[in-house]
């Protein structure tokens, strides 16, 4: 009988194994190779489980060949999604075991002062704490800043752009700064708030900063998605697109960065309203997207720099995403952004890719930047954040200040050309 002891013993030891470990307890990202077509059609068809999340690229249709691609997976799924890859021989490995951890440390404040000082811009902060900082702006620094409501989202939240000027005369110049046009990436506004604060901090002391407060106004719109940021929130941290209610259709929202008028809802943007880079029902529908295209088309004489802030994957990027056409002033743009990259990677030892959207990521018509460049906007960038994919959405606080120093050093080499060369 001795024998059937060892043999007890690892049957046992199987059953603690799938029950402990097979079964992950937890939500999960994978970094998925996919190497063949029939690979490709595999996991677009996983994409569209409803307990998994497309993190990267932004749409099942840009899943070809030879792409890495990141999947947010619930704990429920974790299981069936793992054995369906091993079942038809496609790599993986898991990038973020534990996403509720991440999550948690978010959203965890020590503070929603704005008077605690510097820890008050290395946190993530609620759609609640960031009107009250706006407010405490304006209210602290009246002689360099003025609020201004452009609109409303769909669910009626204000839209309030930060208006910064050097104390000076009035100038006939100007730069535009949203971020936040996607829900979940919340680096994008913790970004506009550091910004704001450096700007205000550091004018009369940093050369660059000084310069471009006394040369132009900076338009800054903290979260131009209020409903889909507040959202990520309270019910759904993996949420992209705004809230607006879709007839005819139980799914909610559509992509505000594929609702603007430049090659709307060609390819590279959805018709579905389930998807997530839904194009909306016809250009500017969303009263997000219309707020500040009527904001610029009534300052297009004056802004002269259109920034548009992103994440993740650390890209440098200028028209066209709606084209493979090239910019009539393509190498200008290029040799900017090959210059912020350069310097970024001189300074921070961290890597930007740059170059056109559409060549350099992929297609993604009705995209803001795109449709500012037409608007007469020559100068117009979308910035992709930190990281690369080791967190991706979920990049802890712990990271903000080097990823915004690096845009802001993009920002104000590109600010600065803009002002040695337009009037």
């Amino acid at each position: 009988m001795r024998p059937l002891i060892p043999l007890a013993c690892l049957i046992c030891f199987n059953i603690f194994l799938e029950k402990c470990i097979c079964k992950s307890e937890h939500d999960q990202v994978l970094s998925i190779t996919v190497s063949t077509q029939e690979h490709v059609d595999t996991v677009r068809n996983m994409t569209s489980h409803n307990e998994t999340v497309l993190w990267q690229p932004a749409s099942p249709s840009y899943i070809t060949t030879n792409t890495e691609v990141h999947l947010y997976i619930q704990s429920t799924s974790v299981e069936f999604v793992t054995e369906l890859l091993r079942k038809h021989g496609i790599t993986y490995r898991v990038l973020l075991e534990n996403t509720p951890a991440l999550v948690e440390m978010q959203t965890r404040n020590d503070t929603s002062d704005p008077r605690s000082g510097g820890v008050f811009y290395e946190r993530y902060h609620s759609l609640e704490d960031i009107y009250y900082w706006i407010n405490k702006t304006n209210q602290d620094h009246s002689d360099m800043v003025k609020i201004i409501l452009i609109g409303s989202s769909s669910e009626k939240r204000p839209l309030y752009v930060i208006k910064l000027s050097g104390r000076r005369d009035e100038v006939k110049r100007a730069m535009w700064l949203d971020c936040g046009i996607h829900a979940r990436e919340w680096i994008a506004p913790a970004f506009c708030m550091w910004f704001v604060k450096y700007a205000i901090e550091f004018y009369n002391q940093n050369t660059e900063i000084t310069e471009m407060l006394n040369n132009m106004d900076i338009y800054v719109l903290t979260v131009m998605n209020p409903d889909g940021y507040k959202y990520t929130w309270t019910t759904d941290r993996m949420w992209r697109k705004n809230r607006s209610v879709n007839k005819d259709s139980e799914c909610a929202g559509a992509d505000l960065n594929r609702n603007f008028d430049a090659n709307w809802c060609t390819t590279g943007a959805s018709s579905n309203p389930c998807d997530p880079t839904y194009c909306g029902q016809f250009p500017e529908s969303e009263p997000e997207t219309q707020a500040v295209a009527q904001f610029l088309r009534s300052h297009k004489d004056t802004v002269k720099l259109y920034l548009s802030i992103h994440s993740y994957s650390q890209m440098l990027l200028f028209p066209y995403s709606c084209s493979y056409d090239e910019a009539p002033n393509h190498n200008e743009l290029f040799e900017l952004v090959k210059e912020a990259s350069t310097k970024i990677r001189r300074y921070y030892r961290n890597i930007y890719k740059y170059g056109p959207g559409a060549k350099t990521i992929y297609l993604a018509p009705g995209g803001s930047d795109d449709w500012a460049y037409n608007l007469g906007i020559k100068y117009s960038f979308t910035f992709e954040l930190q990281d690369r994919g080791r967190y991706g959405f979920l990049l802890p606080p712990s990271f903000i200040p080097q990823a915004c120093n690096e845009a802001l050093l993009a920002s104000k080499i590109i600010a600065l050309h803009v002002i040695k060369n337009t009037q």
